[in-house]
């Protein structure tokens, strides 16, 4: 089938879906309030409840939410073939990933801008409070330590990325500085500010950074603890001086990004060399239910709960903005998947070079997904989507070179975003666990910053010089998507409180909870079998916790149903 077909026929799908079941979810469901007041404004204290106009925080959201998630997800499904990936990712993100984010905004906005995991106490009970709190501080100590090896690891295969986004943070400062001091058009100075980092872009191209080892660490253990001194910075300092207009940055910069990837598609509308369907790929597992943990970010995604609570929630200017910076920005994400697809099934077709040899079609897909090793590793999916996306936009006349950095530079500062993000939200988590156990101490921004990134760093070091994190790399997928699933749970017995259908959050909820406990038995299995106790021990906690919570809520549903 031709690519193009497939990207104009996903996009016309996902604008239909926002404006008919979107809107449905919003008025009948969430029953948006255009006129109530939101936290931003009832707790406004001018570093994290900071009102912002929708266009700006549409950006933050984006850029928090997507990451390397929508790229390195589809990057490896593709593997049984393009069409179960386009399919999960269509259906996923529209009936499952879109309400998720949505209902988490919508029920953090009725709560004071609380998180999803301390408005379970007050939904279900203080017990699922607790346990739902610690599976979050799991998942996003797992975030942020592999999120720093994942940066590392663009800048190693990517040294013409490094100066870009580096020097993307003072241009998003300035920009900062004018918009919110000086008052100027975030707009006009948000499009000057892009054009500066694009200048960076090629300067970057032509003059690449390698760090070289020192102090007896490898560069990506160097790369490691610089980004996280990074993290603990940017998530410390107000929303208005570095992540909001960075983010907003990065939102053109994506808005740019996939204009030229549509562009190239439209200029060279490769065919799909990959097989529809593959369920027979060496060493691949079973297609179920793996699958729907491998493919999280396009579809569903748990970490997107806690960014709609935690961080957008907080800024959210008005409830009628709810839909199109939660809803609206989940089915962008998909749309994103759906590319990765095309590059990775299309136009990795155009031309791969592999050790000298250049291959084209069938057998540059056949080269690059020779088996599940082989496609699994986090440098040749980033690859698979780069040297795809790189031959379809230089398709329109770009420089090849200039296109790599660009997509080099464009994977990094999207997972810096998260990096960052996911910093503030682990912040967010050990000060609410701290009042819990009654440690108000520990809970400040600086001593809770510290320990997200103490720990994270601990763990990145464990083993592999700053890659320790990457033990723990199979637990990411069943962790993450685990999250969306009880916070579907949540979702639901708030809806059943208020004595409003349930239908639209339970059975997505029932799904993933479903695949998750699936999927992660399959795994504690293997890591038992393969003496992999880290891991065993990790996921037995993890399970154990999780399925408690499920237990509390379904007891607390039932009793819904009988009153």
């Amino acid at each position: 089938m031709n690519s193009l077909i497939i990207a104009a026929s996903a996009a016309v799908l996902y604008i239909i879906a926002y404006h008919t079941y979107g809107r449905f979810l919003g008025r009948k469901i969430f029953k948006v309030d255009p006129g109530a007041k939101c936290p931003s404004e009832t707790h406004h204290d001018g570093i994290d409840f900071v009102a912002t106009d929708k266009t700006v925080l549409f950006g933050h959201h984006f850029t928090s939410i997507a990451g390397t998630g929508p790229i390195v997800g589809p990057a490896i499904a593709v593997i049984w073939g393009w069409a179960p990936a386009l399919i999960w990712i269509l259906v996923g993100s529209i009936f499952m990933g879109a309400v998720h984010d949505f209902g988490s905004m919508m029920i953090s906005l009725r709560h004071q801008g609380r998180t999803i995991g301390d408005i379970a106490g007050t939904v279900i009970n203080p017990r699922v409070k607790s346990l739902f709190m610690l599976i979050i501080f799991f998942a996003l100590w797992l975030v942020i330590a592999i999120f720093g090896v994942v940066i590392a690891a663009v800048f190693a295969i990517f040294p013409e990325s490094v100066i870009p986004v580096w020097l993307q943070l003072p241009i998003a400062i300035w920009l900062g500085f004018m918009v919110y001091k000086k008052g100027k058009s975030h707009i006009t100075y948000g499009i000057i500010a892009t054009i500066l980092m694009y200048a960076t872009i090629i300067i970057g191209a032509y003059v690449p950074v390698n760090m070289p080892e020192a102090f007896g660490m490898s560069s990506v253990g160097i790369w490691v603890i610089a980004l996280l001194i990074y993290a603990y910075v940017a998530s410390t300092l107000p929303v208005t001086v570095l992540l909001q207009p960075r983010d907003y940055i990065n939102a053109f910069q994506l808005c740019i990004a996939m204009a030229l990837l549509l562009l190239g598609i439209i200029v060279t509308h490769p065919p799909m060399i990959a097989p529809a369907t593959n369920l027979d790929a060496a060493g691949a597992p079973n297609l179920f239910p793996i699958l729907f943990i491998t493919v999280a970010c396009g579809a569903i995604s748990g970490f997107h709960c806690l960014v709609s609570s935690g961080t957008s929630s907080k800024q959210c200017d008005a409830e009628t903005s709810a839909q199109p910076i939660s809803y609206g920005g989940m089915l962008l994400e998909g749309m994103l998947a759906i590319i990765v697809i095309i590059a990775c099934a299309a136009g990795i077709g155009l031309g791969l070079e592999k050790d000298g040899t250049t291959y084209t079609g069938v057998a540059a897909f056949n080269q690059q997904y020779s088996s599940w090793a082989a496609a699994g590793g986090l440098g040749a999916k980033i690859e698979a989507f780069v040297t795809g996306a790189a031959n379809m936009i230089s398709g329109i006349g770009l420089p090849k070179g200039v296109v790599l950095t660009l997509m080099g530079v464009f994977v990094a500062s999207f997972a810096a975003t998260t990096l960052d993000t996911a910093t503030r939200l682990q912040r967010y988590i050990i000060s609410e666990i701290a009042e819990t156990v009654k440690v108000p101490a520990l809970g400040k921004t600086h001593p809770a910053t510290f320990i997200a990134v103490a720990t994270a760093l601990a763990l990145a070091f464990s083993s592999g010089g700053g890659k320790g994190a990457l033990a723990l790399w199979p637990l990411f997928g069943a962790v993450n998507q685990l999250l969306g699933g009880l916070a579907l749970l949540v979702i639901t017995v708030w809806l059943a409180r208020k004595k409003i259908n349930i239908i639209f959050t339970a059975l997505p909820m029932v799904f993933m909870i479903a695949m998750t406990v699936w999927g992660m038995s399959l795994n504690l299995f293997s890591y038992y079998a393969d003496e992999k106790w880290l891991l065993f021990v990790i996921g037995s906690i993890i399970t154990v916790l999780q399925t408690w919570m499920i237990i509390e809520g379904a007891v607390v549903l039932a009793k819904l149903r009988r009153n």
